[in-house]
């Protein structure tokens, strides 16, 4: 008979205040970043207004976090860490098919985008491009995230609900293009429709095509 001793759970190590302060500091600074990444974009932003909007000095905010590509790439780490958050209760809703999320998952973008919380980011932007490859939270997070988006593409193209002559690939960049579609703010900013109707309309022209049925 076995005479081990049980495992103790560890306790969780109880950070200062001081580190509960860089903590909740930082987090401003990222949740401003994103707020005027998804207003003005990369271009536009300037770390004096980062500063201004938190309400710290330049050189404070420089203490953590040295660049304005620094800044950018908290802000997609912590969308990333959303939509993994996301993932992960599709994952945990029973009946769902492979489609149906992936439906939810395009939906979801969109709805992040239109209530003005999805960082807008140039395509093309060396020292950004370079920022966000450094950033292993980010690359980790894109890993997952491609990961089941592609499992789920490959899933529904399997069961005859996804178009099979469509790489995989090409389905899973149109999915991250919604996250920046620009259809969405000029049919907000046209004041005809509600957001739901915008969704519905984005979704059936991803989805369903232009082709009459």
């Amino acid at each position: 008979m076995s005479s081990a001793s049980p495992t103790l759970a560890t306790p969780p190590v109880k950070r200062s205040f001081r580190e509960q302060m860089h903590q909740a500091r930082e987090d401003a600074i990222v949740a401003a970043v994103n707020r005027l990444l998804a207003e003005k974009g990369f271009e536009a932003m300037t770390v004096d207004e980062v500063a201004a909007e938190v309400g710290i000095a330049k050189a404070s905010l420089y203490k953590h976090f040295p660049s304005k590509e620094d800044l950018a790439a908290a802000a997609m780490v912590k969308v990333m860490q959303r939509a993994q958050s996301f993932l992960d209760g599709l994952q945990a809703r029973p009946g769902l098919t492979p489609l149906q999320r992936l439906r939810e998952v395009a939906r979801w973008t969109m709805e992040v985008q239109l209530a003005g919380e999805m960082p807008s980011l140039p395509s093309e932007n060396s020292s950004l491009r370079a920022a966000l490859a450094a950033s292993k939270p980010y690359v980790d997070g894109l890993m997952d995230v491609s990961d089941r988006l592609g499992g789920w593409i490959v899933e529904a193209q399997a069961d005859g609900s996804l178009n099979t002559s469509l790489p995989p690939i090409a389905v899973l960049y149109t999915l991250y293009a919604r996250a920046c579609d620009p259809v969405l703010g000029f049919l907000k900013a046209s004041g005809q429709y509600g957001t739901e109707q915008i969704i519905e309309m984005v979704l059936s022209t991803c989805f369903d095509g232009l082709r009459q049925r």
